[in-house]
């Protein structure tokens, strides 16, 4: 893999949108989460916030309730008590198609592309928040959807270049290396313009030199396109590296929220991390 590390435009560009600049990124704040399932609380009076521009992540050992917090944020669960916002919009319980429109783009754990499709194609269905036309403008192939559609394309095939998967564009996604997936999967995130990109373990299944690329990637897209970045993430080293703030779980509780140096060196986080080897049954 590789980036080729060009620079992607943040100019909006007409019905095909752009990725977001600075000025438009507004904080993600997850305010008094609380989220039960029966009896089993899940998440307890949980609060974060993710700053605009920054990489911010979500830790904590198996079953410390991560992926119930990253799937509230997703608008997957509602919350028992408490609340998500981004800016001024309130995001719990919101369905993915609203989502995507309110400027949040999410990859998956566990790669979720059509195998059989291209490249283009799969970061294609990303942009289908940002398409318009209905049934009898695209049944006629009316030459203002034709246009439409070209310049999708254009704008799906610049996001592939910048995460340098370009000359992968017309191959088929079940053909690629698992690590070259997980790239088309940001890209797919990309291609809604999101003012915050949610990451669930992007570093999950790779190698050294594909985690190398990933960090590279993320620290690109908080650079350069200047939106935010959120990511659970199993590889502590990783967060280490690239987070600006990490968010700490334990058994649905937040015991630590700072700068990764702070973090690190907390008696209660080093605990967490030592002292349990137990898993609940939630993936993290």
């Amino acid at each position: 893999m590789r980036r080729e590390g060009r620079a992607i435009s943040t100019a909006t560009t007409g019905t095909a949108g752009a990725l977001r600049t600075l000025d438009d990124v507004p904080e993600l704040r997850v305010e008094a989460v609380t989220l039960r399932f029966g009896g089993i609380t899940a998440l307890d009076d949980v609060s974060f916030t993710v700053r605009p521009g920054t990489v911010h992540a979500l830790i904590g050992p198996n079953g410390a309730g991560k992926s119930s917090c990253f799937n509230v944020i997703c608008g997957v669960y509602r919350p028992t008590e408490g609340r998500v916002t981004l800016g001024e919009a309130t995001l719990s319980g919101t369905s993915p198609h609203r989502l995507a429109r309110l400027g949040v783009g999410r990859s998956f754990q566990n790669i979720t592309l059509s195998q059989h499709s291209t490249v283009l194609d799969n970061v294609m269905l990303g942009r289908h928040t940002l398409t318009s036309g209905g049934f009898l403008g695209c049944g006629l192939r009316a030459p203002w959807v034709t246009r439409q559609e070209r310049r999708h394309a254009e704008r799906a095939a610049e996001i592939c270049r910048f995460l340098g998967i370009e000359d992968r564009l017309h191959e088929q996604v079940g053909s690629l290396p698992y690590g070259v997936a997980k790239l088309v999967d940001v890209a797919r995130a990309l291609a809604v313009e999101p003012r915050v990109l949610l990451l669930d373990e992007p570093a999950a299944g790779l190698n050294a030199a594909e985690t190398a690329e990933m960090a590279s990637t993320i620290r690109a897209v908080r650079a350069e396109l200047g939106i935010s970045v959120l990511l659970v993430e199993h590889d502590v080293g990783l967060v280490m590296e690239i987070a600006d703030r990490v968010s700490v779980l334990d058994f649905g509780r937040l015991i630590a929220d700072g700068e990764p140096a702070a973090v690190q060196s907390d008696p209660e986080v080093i605990k967490a991390y030592l002292g349990t080897g137990d898993d609940d049954g939630e993936e993290g």
